[in-house]
């Protein structure tokens, strides 16, 4: 069975981001979703006929817009399967967030995936933003 990394396989990768939003209306979460995206497009060299779906997560303090409507605005992405969805509420986990989990079709190994993390969700990467995802 194919594994990745150097062997030209196509593998199905999870590209991971997040960022908070200053208040709760759509015009914020529109923004901070298109920053948040292109930079994970960029990053990673995505291309929209190679993206298998996105998860969309807020937490419960951000539902004045879904996050999905700013992909939508991208050339090539209003064939890609959208979900948006709200986060666990989790005792003293980060206000305002919004994560993005891409699912891309990719001949990248897992340690060449780069996971961005904006406006200061950076913490959740290292697990130190009490949250969900931290570590992840």
């Amino acid at each position: 069975m194919a594994t990745g990394k150097g062997n030209n396989a196509v593998l199905c990768r999870g590209i991971r981001g997040a960022t908070t939003i200053a208040t709760n209306r759509a015009e914020d979460i529109l923004e901070a979703t298109r920053e948040l995206l292109q930079k994970m497009i960029q990053a990673n060299g995505v291309v929209a006929d190679k993206v298998a779906c996105v998860l969309f997560t807020t937490t419960p303090d951000l539902n004045a817009e879904f996050p999905a409507a700013a992909a939508r605005e991208l050339p090539g992405w209003s064939g890609v399967a959208l979900l948006c969805g709200h986060e666990m509420e989790v005792p003293g986990s980060l206000p305002r967030c919004l994560r993005i989990l891409m699912l891309v079709n990719t001949e990248k190994g897992a340690d060449e995936i780069e996971h961005v993390y904006l406006r200061g969700a950076e913490g959740l990467r290292s697990g130190k933003a009490g949250s969900g995802w931290a570590g992840l």
